[in-house]
């Protein structure tokens, strides 16, 4: 069985220590873009690297590369509103949420709905708009490492759709972010998702 787990970039390295402990002596293969841990048991452990490439290819460089203070920017956009941070180290340095009505579906139907549904899609645009200028702001000139987001899938490609953000797009990594509404304190929680450290698992076949 495979499964993933989330572990924060601080506990890393006792998480190592313990799955050896768990599972036996491990083996380490360590590549710029992925370690490989082969315990003796048969369990395995792939660690995708965040912000490769690896420059110290070893368990040691693993751990000191998740814990340099790299620049990781989040963006949530939903109809009902955006969040743009930048983090460094785990904090966040510069952010900026906002909000926007958007209207609910309808059930009336003929020429109410049809007024309706543009109004929807001007008010989304709107929304949309509004967030696009806030990564502009905020994000375009942050030097990021990586970007993570979150929300709406549509809603975030059509934000980096802009030309202004075009150099962003190349440093989107997983994983997208299911959010609510964003407010401060989900963009605070989605950066310390965002932060985490993805690790493969999988238990040894049975006989």
């Amino acid at each position: 069985m495979t499964r993933v787990v989330a572990v924060a970039p601080e506990r890393l390295d006792r998480w190592l220590t313990g799955f050896a402990e768990r599972h036996g002596s491990v083996s380490y293969d360590v590549t710029p873009a992925r370690v490989r841990l082969t315990a003796e048991d048969g369990s395995l452990a792939v660690v995708d690297v965040p912000y490769p490439p690896l420059p110290d290819l070893s368990r040691e460089g693993l751990v000191a590369h998740v814990l340099a203070d790299h620049r990781l920017g989040v963006l949530l956009v939903r109809r009902g509103g955006y969040g743009a941070g930048v983090f460094a180290g785990g904090k966040l340095i510069d952010s900026k949420v906002g909000s926007r009505h958007v209207q609910g579906t309808t059930k009336a139907g003929g020429w109410s709905q049809q007024r309706y549904a543009r109004r929807r899609d001007n008010q989304a645009r709107e929304a949309f708009a509004a967030a696009t200028e806030v990564a502009v702001r905020i994000l375009a000139p942050a030097r990021l490492d990586a970007l993570v987001c979150g929300g709406d899938r549509r809603a975030v490609d059509t934000v980096l759709d802009d030309p202004r953000l075009r150099d962003l797009v190349g440093l989107v990594r997983p994983p997208f972010l299911g959010v609510p509404d964003p407010k401060q304190k989900v963009l605070e929680q989605a950066g310390v998702d965002a932060r985490a450290i993805r690790i493969e698992l999988t238990d040894p076949q049975e006989p």
